[in-house]
């Protein structure tokens, strides 16, 4: 068997040419997704939004979004593909986007979640992500509550500490593999 290269993961500012993928995540992530023009009217005319993608190799893998409001990052929108979850992708998109709102000035971020989400919660936790409070019925497609939650100062020694021991964790994790190499027998990952 010949060992193929790893895939090169790549961070980037999202542009016009990945909404069709963008969109097919959203689609595939979340039961009352954006409108399709509705990124492009973000990318295009708000100052305020900043919006990243992950590449993996030639995919698009996943996508987040914030808004730098004065001096707050606020995460409006955050998916990883199904078939490239479990791979530390989500936990490097996130990073990401925090080193984004650190390097803007913001001193904190914030977000909603489904109260029912709970591997977001677990994610957004890990980050120092806090509950501060409840939107209730936030969510039109079910009427779902909403937990609000919101970081420690960005600038913090404590939070500095935690990005510095989650970036030496990213670091440490391999690197992702294409969803047809996982499901592949000969890769190890089968039943066996």
């Amino acid at each position: 068997m010949v060992a193929r290269p790893p895939l090169k993961l790549q961070i980037v500012p999202m542009r016009v040419t990945d909404l069709p993928a963008v969109h097919a995540i959203e689609r595939a992530s979340f039961d009352s997704p954006w409108p399709a023009d509705a990124y492009r009217s973000e990318l295009e005319t708000n100052r305020l939004a900043q919006y990243l993608v992950v590449r993996v190799g030639d995919e698009i893998a996943g996508y987040g979004g914030m808004w730098l409001m004065v001096d707050e990052a606020h995460i409006i929108t955050f998916a990883i593909h199904s078939l490239w979850r479990r791979q530390h992708i989500g936990d490097r998109l996130l990073l990401a986007l925090l080193d984004v709102a650190i390097d803007a000035g913001a001193h904190e971020a914030t977000l909603e979640v489904r109260l029912s989400n709970l591997p977001a919660r677990r994610l957004y936790e890990k980050f120092g992500f806090r509950p501060v409070g409840l939107r209730p019925r936030y969510y039109s497609d079910n009427g779902e509550d909403a937990l609000i939650m919101t970081t420690d100062q960005l600038r913090d020694a404590q939070m500095r500490e935690r990005i510095a021991r989650l970036r030496a964790m990213i670091d440490a994790a391999p690197q992702p593999v294409s969803p047809a190499e996982r499901a592949s027998p000969s890769s190890g990952s089968g039943v066996g």
